[in-house]
């Protein structure tokens, strides 16, 4: 079984991105499964109903979130009735949505997973105090257990992925939208990849506009960062083969995909 896993949406550039060129690489990987992070879809920040529907709409199984989940107050009004839509599993328990989905292929079942970091992050129960429940629940249904891991910290992220070793499929993660160059499949045969990157404006800081970006270090003052919509695209993802009978990763593959890069890949 193939995965495919796209990076941080970052708003109308990330959509845009998102759009042209997913549909290319479903051609040419034929993942069996499409997960996207969307947490920033939205402006930079949060995700509407009318894009959750879009990106469902390009094929797409399962949509995790993170810690700007909730920045715009639309998510409040569908999260509930929106079944592949998987908000961190470890925020409170009176927290809308749910933080486990279960993606259904012929006859198999791949369960999703979103936690949240906690290291320079704002204070949430710890993934690693809750997170052997979640999978001790998956693994009774499926061996096919992926782990979106939305955290600051590499080293959480990484540390997470060698405390689930041999338990699930893939740990790979989000939040800081820079692809990391370290994909692996560890010793026990879970994937890993510390940042998977960003979909966004490929000439900006983080997708966001860099006048403001650089005011902010320069003046130390609060600036309201504005999303870049402007200049070259990017779709940055993983590729991850999955065992059919273990669920155990083979291989992982990062991608990043731009105009120029087309040739590459296709």
């Amino acid at each position: 079984m193939k995965l495919l896993f796209v990076g941080d949406i970052v708003g109308t550039a990330g959509m845009e991105a998102l759009t042209s060129y997913l549909p290319y690489l479903k051609q040419t990987h034929r993942p069996q499964v499409t997960i996207v992070n969307a947490e920033n879809a939205a402006d930079g920040r949060g995700l509407t109903e009318k894009l959750y529907k879009q990106i469902l709409s390009l094929g797409v199984e399962a949509i995790t979130l993170g810690n700007h989940a909730f920045d715009n107050r639309d998510l409040y009004n569908f999260i509930e009735g929106a079944k592949p839509l998987i908000r961190p599993a470890n925020l409170p328990a009176t927290t809308p949505g749910k933080g486990i989905h279960y993606v259904r292929y012929n006859q198999h079942q791949v369960a999703v997973i979103n936690v949240l970091g906690t290291v320079f992050m704002n204070p949430v129960t710890s993934p690693f105090l809750m997170i052997d429940q979640l999978v001790d629940q998956a693994r009774k249904q499926t061996p096919f257990i992926f782990v979106d891991c939305h955290a600051e910290a590499t080293s959480e992220k990484l540390a997470l992925a060698h405390y689930l070793d041999g338990r699930v499929s893939a740990v790979v993660g989000t939040h800081t939208h820079v692809q990391t160059n370290d994909a692996k499949v560890l010793a026990g045969g879970t994937a890993s990849l510390t940042d998977v990157g960003m979909t966004g404006a490929q000439d900006s800081i983080l997708g966001f506009a860099a006048k403001e970006v650089i005011q902010r270090f320069t003046s130390q003052l609060p600036t309201r960062l504005v999303q870049e919509s402007k200049g070259p695209l990017v779709l940055s993802a993983c590729l991850i083969d999955l065992d059919d009978k273990t669920g155990l990763a083979k291989s992982i593959v990062p991608i990043q995909v731009t105009q120029e890069s087309l040739s590459k890949y296709y």
